[in-house]
């Protein structure tokens, strides 16, 4: 038996002692090493899983006879029932059982909120909720954090005392981004786990399956109830070469992007593997994994190695990567031979740093014609704001190659020529970016550092250089850059890059530099080229921890939960409608969608934040961002009752108060990016029945069904343009709607004449369930009676 560690096997003399202690307790040497070890220090009581998924592993080799993915390995040894349940790529839909949830402050209000109407009084798996998204970027770290401190302690009361009380740790403002947060504490190789947030395949850089949900899949999990997924397909990436130079791990997923686009990984897991995969840091996996949410993916992850090792040993977890080091041979890396649905091969020496952008993170830019594309589209060539870090680039690593620029640039007597901002990832790496001087040299490059928060990446950025409306170009180290994502403003062009780039193009002030090529003038007047950034992977004293952020879950008897009836920013949520069996006839159009339409389209973030806990108030930004087909405007929609153009909120409220029931058209890809429910919560509370489009994102689909939406798609794309914004809609043969039956739509024109097309779903028999009950809670709740 040949027991994986640092890519080669460990000691004979260690794998006998295992196996003799193995004999005297009549277990096996792989139940010994993982028995009764923490799946991290803050759940003391869970311990690691890998024996039982070992042992259902097993069980699904023997049945399927072939080699596995990695992938399949981590997801399939999570069945609940892997002796019976189908498998089939792309079609089966699969029960799971996550090993624990994680919620962001912001999807964390409703996810508490439904799992509190549940009337459940714990959860059942380790949970955890990280307050990151409600601090924003105004003058710096400490006094950004004291404002959303006082600002939003109605919020993180609430989720502080709901935590508390329902066995949920509750990680404090300040503490860091709930990704950084996760991959320092409780990602481990193997782990199945579920995020309220689309950036949570960040974990699959330490071996995880870590897959970004709405709160109602949250709810189930945390009520016990098996996790839903369509068996996802496999795409391959094969890894040769090492990186060197410029070139970074972020550069590995934009050439990802570039290559498959926004939607080429939906309904898919992205799996590297290869001799390429040992250069590359345990962080610049998370980095490549974390992107991953921009090609539609619903994960990434890469095989177990040394450098995952380190990293769980740098953080305080060598027993657990004791523990799980006798599985790196099988449970945690691919089989020779295991068949992939599509394989894209990378050289790793022979890949050019990129940039992407903008307005969409994959349109990919190599370094060396940035320039040159942006003379040729007009794009503004200065740089007015550089920002490093986020939940993507906010490792040690980075923040250190950065600071190895800034060096180089200071001895010359240079700073950055345009605003120069830093968000560290978390109150580890501020605290030991800090100790280790690497801080001090971002401020005196002219850095300012920001809270250890998402901030100006989701739009928490109280932005003042440029008005609305002005045309600039900013360059981050994020993951997205969909209009008006950062700052509010659709005039800015947006780039998304390395940190290393970032930092280059903040010294050169100009999208036309490449820093291997481009020289610069020093303050002596001589012209100097910068040397290839460098840093240690991670830090030689090792990590310091910083303030302690962290709450354990309390006594539930001695903790209350309010919400007060007034309050504008929470609110307790009333169960939706049932179906009631008939067909859903001539429904109105309330908008017909032209083009890109993502979730910051159909539920903005930014000011929004505030109301992610008040499904009515939030519900007042719902798709006023989305171009209506009808004038190509944003939030203006023909009433068909009135005839008058409004607000699409307004007009949603008003057909909902005259009990009209509204359907929204859309186009491809519908609701990509976030995770966030409220995009399809809202629709919902205003009275939307059905969304129809060309395709939708994989995680907007799922949040759609849960809230009792039917999600439908035209069998024919072409029917797009059949339907006009005067229209009314019928859904007919609703009573007989079952898995992979079309729907049929009779279109009703303004002018009398009508037409029918097809639709198709994939809604399984229990979320045509969900549908009938109202919504997925709902249907909870009747099986719950029913017992």
């Amino acid at each position: 038996m040949a027991l994986y560690v640092k890519g080669t096997v460990l000691k004979k003399s260690w794998i006998v002692a295992c196996e003799m202690q193995a004999r005297c307790f009549h277990i096996s040497p792989l139940a010994l090493a993982a028995q009764k070890v923490a799946m991290s220090k803050l759940d003391t009581s869970s311990y690691l899983p890998h024996a039982q998924l070992q042992e259902k592993l097993e069980i699904v080799k023997k049945r399927l006879q072939r080699p596995m993915t990695l992938s399949e390995k981590i997801l399939y040894s999570h069945l609940d029932d892997p002796s019976n349940q189908e498998i089939v790529r792309g079609q089966s839909y699969l029960r799971l059982r996550p090993d624990r949830v994680a919620m962001q402050d912001a999807t964390a209000q409703m996810a508490m909120l439904q799992f509190i109407s549940s009337g459940l009084p714990r959860v059942a798996v380790p949970s955890t909720i990280h307050c990151d998204h409600l601090i924003e970027a105004q003058v710096g770290g400490a006094q950004d954090l004291a404002r959303a401190v006082d600002i939003n302690k109605e919020v993180y009361n609430f989720l502080s005392t709901a935590g508390a009380k329902y066995g949920v740790g509750f990680w404090k403002p300040g503490s860091g981004i709930i990704h950084q947060i996760i991959l320092e504490n409780y990602a481990f190789p193997g782990l199945l786990m579920i995020g309220t947030d689309s950036h949570t395949p960040n974990g699959g850089g330490l071996g995880g399956l870590c897959i970004g949900v709405g709160g109602a899949d949250a709810v189930d999990v945390m009520a016990n109830i098996p996790w839903e997924l369509k068996c996802p397909k496999v795409i391959g990436v094969k890894l040769t070469g090492k990186l060197q130079g410029w070139t970074s791990p972020k550069d590995v997923i934009l050439k990802v992007a570039g290559i498959l686009t926004v939607k080429g990984g939906t309904g898919a897991i992205v799996e590297y593997f290869g001799p390429g995969v040992d250069s590359i840091s345990c962080t610049g996996m998370a980095t490549i994994c974390n992107m991953g949410a921009e090609i539609g993916a619903t994960t990434s992850v890469f095989p177990y190695n040394h450098r995952m090792r380190d990293y769980l040993v740098a953080t305080e977890r060598k027993a657990i990567a004791d523990a799980i080091d006798p599985y790196g041979n099988d449970l945690l890396r691919s089989d020779e031979d295991a068949p992939y649905d599509q394989v894209i091969e990378l050289n790793l020496s022979e890949l050019e740093p990129h940039v992407n952008g903008p307005f969409t993170p994959d349109l990919a830019n190599p370094i060396s014609k940035l320039g040159e594309e942006a003379k040729k589209n007009n794009w503004p060539l200065d740089v007015k704001v550089s920002l490093i870090g986020s939940c993507t680039n906010s490792s040690y690593e980075d923040m250190g190659r950065c600071a190895s620029i800034a060096r180089e640039a200071l001895k010359h007597g240079l700073k950055a020529k345009s605003a120069f901002n830093i968000t560290p990832g978390s109150e580890q790496i501020r605290a030991t970016i800090e100790r280790d001087g690497i801080a001090e040299t971002l401020r005196q490059f002219g850095g300012v550092v920001l809270a250890n928060a998402c901030g100006p990446c989701i739009g928490q950025w109280d932005r003042k250089d440029v008005k609305k409306g002005e045309k600039n170009t900013i360059v981050t180290s994020y993951n997205r850059n969909f209009t008006a994502r950062n700052d509010a403003n659709p005039a800015t062009h947006a780039f998304v890059t390395s940190p290393e780039l970032t930092t280059a193009l903040a010294l050169a002030g100009t999208l036309d530099f490449d820093p291997r090529t481009s020289k610069l003038k020093g303050a002596n007047g001589e012209e100097f080229l910068l040397s290839d950034p460098y840093a240690d992977e991670l830090p030689a004293r090792g990590f310091d921890p910083g303030q302690e952020t962290y709450q354990a879950p309390g006594d539930p008897t001695k903790v209350k939960v309010d919400v007060d009836p007034k309050s504008q920013r929470l609110q307790l949520l009333e169960p939706f409608a049932k179906w009631d069996g008939k067909d859903l006839e001539k429904m109105v159009v309330l908008i017909k969608v032209k083009g890109k339409c993502t979730t910051d389209h159909i539920s903005a973030a930014g000011p929004w934040l505030k109301y992610r806990g008040h499904l009515d108030n939030i519900s007042n930004n719902m798709l006023i961002t989305a171009i209506n087909s009808e004038n190509g405007e944003m939030n203006k929609v023909r009433n068909q009752l009135t005839n008058e153009f409004g607000a699409v909120p307004e007009t949603a409220r008003f057909y909902k108060s005259k009990g009209v029931n509204w359907v929204v058209v859309g186009d491809d890809n519908y609701g990509e990016g976030s995770s966030r429910e409220h995009a399809a919560l809202e629709p919902r509370h205003l009275g939307g029945r059905a969304i129809i489009v060309k395709s939708f994102a994989r995680i907007h689909e799922t949040n759609l069904k849960k809230q009792g939406m039917l999600p439908l798609t035209f069998a024919d794309p072409a029917d797009y343009e059949r339907i006009q914004p005067s229209d009314r809609l019928s859904l007919v043969g609703l009573a007989e709607l079952t898995p992979g039956k079309q729907v049929k739509c009779q279109i009703h024109h303004a002018n009398g004449s009508s037409e029918t097309i097809y639709l198709n779903h994939s809604m399984n028999q229990q979320q045509i369930e969900w549908f009938k009950a109202g919504s997925a809670l709902n249907r909870m709740k009747e099986v719950a009676a029913s017992k």
